[in-house]
């Protein structure tokens, strides 16, 4: 079996130090969140309240009067409201805005092609969030599928295509899989997927997408073999000359930590897919709940004061790289009620 635990944890590692003040946005944001949200990684209250205060800023900046973050791009809502939902906060309440409305609108949704539903599916269901547009939703993934089995996004400016991409399929099926013991059309639907998959993967065990081999692609796979409790390293659908999807995404480990492309340097976006399939392969393993099914995260307390101890504690020997670990051990004191903040011992080296 494929040794995935060594570059899992040195992956971790790596993302701890790269991201250690995570932003809004598609990389060094909610990709990495939900990633060591959703896996083994041990880090601060201090490390989610602080980006959800970034998140709450950022909604109230850009919302609309519909509840979308981005007239086409519901992606914006969806991705952002699992990264709430996997830190413990709730999506329908981000500063008095509520991000799942606007995904319940299929119209709105379909806009951005079978990304649109797939993701907006993954968000509402992330938390069996009540929602009156997930038949729909369903029923608009199933209709995009291709002959061949799989899905695709046309990119913009092209002719409609209609064969198979190996990442839109794995997201699919992802979304997909919450239905797939419950519901023959959706068994049907992610059965030809799993065939159609099965025949895209490479002899060394990894995927292509528009016609380059990569690191998402793989990771897609993995995820996606995950939520149905495949195992993405032993099952023989999966396997091809020896190679599993598993080791078709542990080819682009980066020996330091982090994930590239065949160049073999390290890159975000690669890193922190990754990242997040090897949890979600290590949530299959260990058997605990699918990456996003997130009905077993608890809600986020607010950092009490030995919290705040230990954040001032982790600031250690002040150089021009401390001013990220500063602010977020003031700003979590200066959340502490009066009681609570005699309680901090420390307080004195935060003022150092």
């Amino acid at each position: 079996p494929a040794d995935w635990k060594t570059p899992y944890h040195k992956t971790q590692t790596y993302l701890k130090s790269t991201v250690s003040n995570p932003q809004v946005g598609s990389t060094n944001g909610e990709w990495a969140v939900i990633g060591l949200a959703r896996s083994d990684a041990s880090m601060s209250t201090n490390y989610y309240s602080s980006y959800y205060d970034r998140v709450v800023a950022y909604v109230e900046d850009k919302i609309n009067d519909q509840g979308q973050l981005h007239t086409v791009k519901s992606t914006e809502n969806s991705r952002i409201a699992l990264a709430v939902t996997a830190i413990g906060k709730d999506p329908r309440d981000v500063g008095g805005h509520n991000l799942l409305t606007a995904l319940n609108d299929v119209d709105y949704v379909n806009q951005q092609g079978v990304n649109g539903p797939i993701w907006a599916l993954l968000a509402l269901d992330s938390k069996n969030y009540e929602a009156s547009g997930r038949e729909d939703l369903i029923q608009s993934i199933l209709s995009q599928q291709f002959e061949d089995g799989g899905w695709a996004v046309t990119p913009e400016g092209s002719a409609p295509v209609t064969t198979a991409d190996v990442d839109m399929t794995a997201m699919a099926i992802q979304a997909l899989a919450p239905y797939y013991n419950t519901r023959d059309d959706v068994k049907t639907a992610v059965d030809k997927a799993l065939i159609c998959l099965s025949g895209k993967q490479l002899d060394d065990g990894r995927f292509q997408s528009w016609g380059t081999t990569n690191s998402e692609s793989a990771a897609q796979v993995v995820v996606a073999l995950s939520a149905l409790g495949i195992d993405a390293d032993k099952d023989a659908r999966f396997v091809k000359s020896g190679n599993s999807a598993l080791d078709g995404l542990l080819y682009f480990a980066v020996e330091t930590g982090g994930f590239g492309h065949d160049d073999n340097v390290v890159n975000q976006m690669a890193t922190e897919q990754a990242y997040y399939a090897l949890a979600a392969y290590d949530r299959f393993d260990r058997k605990a709940n699918r990456l996003y099914d997130m009905t077993d995260v608890v809600p986020m307390e607010d950092v009490d004061a030995q919290g705040v101890i230990d954040l001032i504690n982790r600031i250690g020997t002040v150089d021009e790289n401390s001013y990220d670990r500063i602010a977020d051990a003031r700003s979590a004191y200066d959340k502490l009620s009066a009681e609570d903040k005699q309680k901090v011992t420390n307080y004195d080296d935060l003022t150092d």
